[in-house]
Order: structure tokens, then sequence, then C-alpha cells
């Protein structure tokens, strides 16, 4: 009887141990090492470039199941940045972010998928301007590892194309693109 308690007990222990092994893990986004870009054309003739610099959010990964990734993010709007103060008042107004009305972008992923290229098709619901659309972006884990305080980090870099007309951001498509390219690079600390 006692050594079938005890294999009882050593086989819970056991897949207890190996269930905690391959816990998912949550880091908070680190806002001063994520960048959150975008690139517009400008007159069909070039591009325009530019930021968010101020953002939060969290991601989770497993190591078990990929699939049960998730992230989330909130961008402020009102911290666009394309190294032009009047272009970017205008940027904040109502033709574009609205950022009174509209004070913050969000994202939150709904599935992550492997690719056969290591890279992952991550979907979710993303809201610009009061719409919510679902997206699909290209991401690549870029790896995990220590800082210099010893804290676990991990970082995740993905690019998408939106239609910023999609988002209710229609003013002057002949001379701005509608095709909006966004590069999120985040990096977030276990928690």
């Amino acid at each position: 009887m006692f050594r079938s308690m005890l294999s009882a007990i050593l086989v819970f222990a056991f897949l207890f141990g190996a269930v905690s092994a391959f816990a998912a893990d949550t880091y908070e986004i680190d806002a001063v090492h994520s960048n959150y870009l975008f690139r517009v054309k400008h007159l069909g003739v070039s591009y325009t470039y530019g930021r968010f610099n101020e953002s939060s959010g969290k991601f989770t990964i497993d190591s078990a199941d990929s699939s049960k990734n998730s992230i989330e993010i909130e961008v402020k709007t009102d911290s666009i940045d394309t190294a032009n103060a009047g272009r970017d008042k205008h940027l904040k107004g109502p033709d574009f972010f609205n950022t009174v009305e509209f004070p913050t972008m969000t994202f939150k992923s709904t599935s992550f998928k492997k690719k056969d290229d290591g890279k992952y098709d991550v979907t979710g619901d993303l809201t610009i301007h009061g719409v919510t659309k679902s997206v699909t972006a290209s991401a690549e884990f870029v790896g995990s590892g220590k800082g210099m305080k010893g804290e676990q980090r991990a970082g995740w870099d993905a690019t998408l194309v939106i239609n910023r007309a999609d988002f209710g951001m229609n003013y002057m498509p002949d001379g701005i693109g509608t095709e909006v390219t966004l590069t999120i690079a985040i990096e977030g600390i276990k928690k």
C-alpha cells in the first residue's frame, strides 16, 4: 500500500513538474526597447516614415504549444512622430488619427500559426480611429536571453500592410497612399 501511494505521488509530481516546465511565460512590453514604425507613399514618388513613441502591452510565449502564444499592444496615438511638427499636428487632428477622440490604437491577437519557414502568421483585432478590423501580420520570434540585470527578455518583429481607408482615414487618397506598412519590433521582460 505504501509503495503504491509513493508511486502515485511520484507520478503526480513528475507530471505536475512536466506541465510546469512547459507553462506559458508572460512578458511585459519594454517601451524603451520597442518600436512601432509606419511607411506611406507621398504623391506616389516617395515614402514618408514615422513612428509612435508611447506604448504598453504584454505577450505570452507557450513553449509547448506556440498556437497558444498571445499578444496585446496599446499605442498612444498622440505620440506620433514623423520628425516634422506641422505634419504631426495634422496627423493628430480629425483628418487622420483624431487623437482627442481616439487616444489609443490597439492590437489583440486571436491566433498564432507557425509557418514552414519558422515565422508566424499572427492574426488579431486591430483598432485604429475607433474601427476594429481583423488583420494578419508576418512575425518572427527574434530570440530570448538575459538582460543586464539578469531579467529574462524576449523579442518579436512583425510586419503587416493595412489600408488606412478601412479605418476611416480617407483624407487626400491621391496625394497620400492608402496602403500603410507597419513594422512592429517589441521586446518584453518576463513577469
